[in-house]
C-alpha cells in the first residue's frame, strides 16, 4: 500500500509531506472504522518472546518510534494502530515556537537519509498535554522527549526542562531529555562538563516534585544523547546519567557528520539520520553497555532499517529499538517486518526471548 504512494509523498515538499502524514493519520484515527483497519493491515501480533518488560512497562515488542516524527501528539492513536510497541512525542518545550526557518527538511533518497535543522518547532507543553489528556485509551507506552526554548539560555535550561515535566507530568509514561539536537544553538553543550549532572539532577528533582504531589510513582527518565561524542566523553555522560538517577539513554540522536553521502542535499546543514548512521549508533550502544556493565538499559536508535539492523543494536546493549527514517523509506510496514525478522534472528541464535539476546556480544 505505501508503495503506491510513496512516490506521490516523495515529489512533495519533505515537511509538507510530514505534515500531511501526521496530521491525516491524526484525523483518520478519529473516523469509526478507520483504527481498527489500520490495525488489520499494519498491526503486529503480540508474541511472547518478544515481549519486553522494562521500566515498569511491558512493550510487546522491541520496535518503537523515534521523537520528531509526532511533535504535538497529533496521532498518537494512529501511530498505536500500526505494529509500534511504544512512541515518542515530542520534542516539545515549555512554550510553542515555530523553529528553523524553512526549508528545513531534506531527503537523500540514495542515502535512504533525511537531514533535517528543524529546530524544536511545537506547539508548546500546554498544548501537548490538552491533547494527551483527550486520548480515549493507552494502547502503547507514550514517552514525553521534553527540551528548551531556543531564546532560553543554557544557564536557565534546567527552568525549562522542569516546566515540561510539571506541565506533562500526568501523561508521560516516561520522559525524555532531549540534550542532543544539532539544531538548538549551543544545546548540545549540555551534554557536557558540570552543567549535565546539574541539569538531570534538576529534571529527577522536578520528578520527585510531581509524583510526590500526585501521590504517584515517579516516572522513568531517560536522556538522548549524541553520536558525536568520544569514547571520554561516552564515559564522562553514562556515570553522570547513572549517578543522577536516569533510568536509561537512548542511543542516539541525528548525527552533524556527512561522510559517505552521494546526493546534493548532504551540503545542507542540520542533524542527519537514517542508514548512514546505522553503524556509528550500534558502536555508541555498544560502548554505553559496556561503560555501564548493562545494568542501565538502552535505547538503541538511528539507521534501523531491517531486522539484522534492529538485532545488531540488541546484542550490542540496546533493550528497546526505535525507528524514524526507515517509516519515510518503507512505510509503516516496517515495523512488522522487523518484529517478524527479531523472530527468526532469535530462534536461528538459540534465544527463547528477546531480552536474553541483549547485550550477548559482550557475554
Amino acid at each position: 500500500m505505501y508503495k503506491l504512494v510513496k512516490p506521490f509523498f516523495f515529489k512533495m515538499d519533505a515537511e509538507a509531506a510530514h505534515h500531511l502524514v501526521v496530521d491525516g493519520l491524526g484525523s483518520a484515527s478519529r473516523i469509526p472504522g478507520i483504527p481498527s483497519f489500520l490495525s488489520a493491515v499494519w498491526g503486529v501480533r503480540e508474541r511472547e518472546e518478544l515481549a519486553v518488560n522494562l521500566f515498569g512497562l511491558r512493550f510487546a515488542h522491541p520496535v518503537g518510534l523515534a521523537a520528531g516524527l509526532d511533535k504535538n501528539a497529533k496521532a498518537v492513536e494512529g501511530f498505536s494502530r500500526i505494529g509500534l510497541s511504544f512512541m515518542e512525542v515530542g520534542t516539545v518545550t515549555p512554550k510553542g515556537q515555530p523553529g528553523n526557518e524553512l526549508p528545513r527538511l531534506f531527503r537523500l533518497p540514495p542515502d535512504e537519509a533525511l537531514v533535517n535543522r528543524m529546530g524544536f518547532n511545537n506547539e508548546g507543553a500546554e498544548a501537548m498535554a490538552a491533547r494527551l489528556a483527550k486520548l480515549k485509551e493507552r494502547r502503547i507506552p507514550i514517552a514525553v522527549n521534553i527540551g528548551k526554548n531556543k531564546v532560553t539560555p543554557n544557564e536557565n535550561a534546567a527552568d525549562d526542562y522542569r516546566e515540561c515535566v510539571r506541565l506533562l507530568y500526568a501523561y508521560g509514561d516516561f520522559f525524555v531529555v532531549n540534550i542532543s539536537s544539532p539544531n538548538t544553538p549551543d544545546l548540545r553543550k549540555l551534554q557536557h562538563g558540570d552543567e549535565l549532572k546539574l541539569l538531570l539532577d534538576a529534571v529527577k528533582d522536578e520528578m520527585r516534585k510531581q509524583a510526590a504531589a500526585a501521590r504517584g510513582a515517579e516516572k522513568p527518565i531517560l536522556v538522548k544523547i549524541a553520536p558525536d561524542n568520544d569514547e571520554t566523553q561516552l564515559a564522562y555522560m553514562a556515570e553522570a546519567i547513572k549517578t543522577s538517577g536516569m533510568a536509561g539513554i537512548i542511543a542516539t540522536n541525528t548525527t552533524i557528520g556527512r561522510d559517505g553521502l552521494t546526493h546534493p542535499n548532504a551540503k545542507e546543514s542540520g542533524g542527519l539520520s537514517g542508514r548512514p548512521l546505522t553503524e556509528r549508533s550500534t558502536e555508541v550502544v555498544r560502548s554505553l553497555y559496556s561503560l555501564t556493565e548493562g545494568k542501565l538499559p538502552i535505547i538503541g536508535s538511528g539507521g534501523i532499517f531491517t531486522a539484522r539492523d534492529a538485532y545488531d543494536k540488541i546484542r550490542a546493549g540496546a533493550s528497546l529499538v526505535e525507528v524514524y527514517t526507515a517509516m519515510i523509506y518503507k512505510g509503516p510496514g516496517v515495523v512488522k517486518e522487523i518484529a517478524g525478522g527479531l523472530r527468526e534472528l532469535l530462534r536461528r541464535d538459540g534465544f527463547g526471548r528477546v531480552e536474553e539476546a541483549v547485550g550477548a556480544d559482550h557475554r
